[in-house]
């Protein structure tokens, strides 16, 4: 990783991306016919250090994404200064990669939206970690929508069977999260995340419960899951070009 060399230089760069990001985003939102304030973007922050991390923040990024539990609490207590000095913020943090449960423990303390659930054994550890600590801790379904066997994520029929289980008290499921399968082209992808909407309005239905976010979409295919109805996007590398 080659971060650019002054400081400055580099925040103002990214100050820049997280503009036209955010324009993107907004134009999307506005030609399927959706509120542009309906769609959160998480900044995937897992390309660069924490000094850069907090550049992000500054420039108006308030929901940051890591894919390693311990990479999330160090940058979260390295940028906690910066985050308490500003009392009109609120910064939160989002765990989009693989949670393993022995990282739970001090994972937790920073209050993350887990978007990556994809068995009943960690829905469970989470639930016993969070009463543990005396809160409820809010997560997302990882749904393999493609069927691709090299990604993670459940079954659609998986899904259904995780929400129906009702002896969980300190954890709660608050949407699905899905990406489209290696390699998908525009009009499969959104196909895909289509299906992932109405998966979710399936579930709504049927269990009865509320499942108001769907994180789908990246850099490459954010517009199309935007279309389809997600509330939040992962946007990564398009935040930090010309910065790495």
């Amino acid at each position: 990783m080659n971060v650019m060399s002054q400081p400055h230089e580099t925040a103002q760069r990214i100050r820049r991306n997280w503009m036209a990001v955010n324009d993107e985003v907004r134009r999307a939102a506005a030609a399927a016919g959706r509120d542009p304030e309906s769609v959160r973007v998480i900044g995937v922050s897992k390309y660069v250090d924490a000094a850069t991390t907090e550049m992000l923040f500054d420039a108006g990024c308030s929901d940051l994404g890591e894919s390693r539990p311990q990479v999330l609490w160090q940058k979260a207590e390295a940028i906690a200064p910066a985050v308490s000095a500003d009392p009109n913020r609120r910064l939160r943090w989002h765990m989009i990669g693989h949670v393993q449960t022995n990282k739970l423990r001090r994972m937790l303390r920073f209050d993350p939206l887990i978007h990556s659930v994809d068995s009943e054994r960690l829905l469970r550890a989470i639930d016993q970690e969070a009463g543990r600590q005396q809160r409820v801790a809010e997560v997302l379904l990882e749904v393999n929508i493609s069927g691709d066997e090299s990604k993670t994520g459940l079954s659609p029929e998986a899904v259904g069977r995780l929400l129906e289980i009702s002896d969980l008290n300190a954890v709660r499921v608050v949407g699905l999260m899905a990406m489209a399968g290696w390699g998908t082209e525009s009009a499969e992808a959104a196909n895909q995340f289509r299906s992932v909407a109405e998966l979710r309005d399936h579930l709504v239905e049927s269990a009865g419960c509320a499942l108001p976010e769907l994180s789908m979409g990246m850099s490459g295919d954010f517009r199309e899951a935007i279309a389809a109805g997600a509330t939040m996007v992962r946007i990564g590398s398009a935040l930090f070009k010309g910065v790495i």
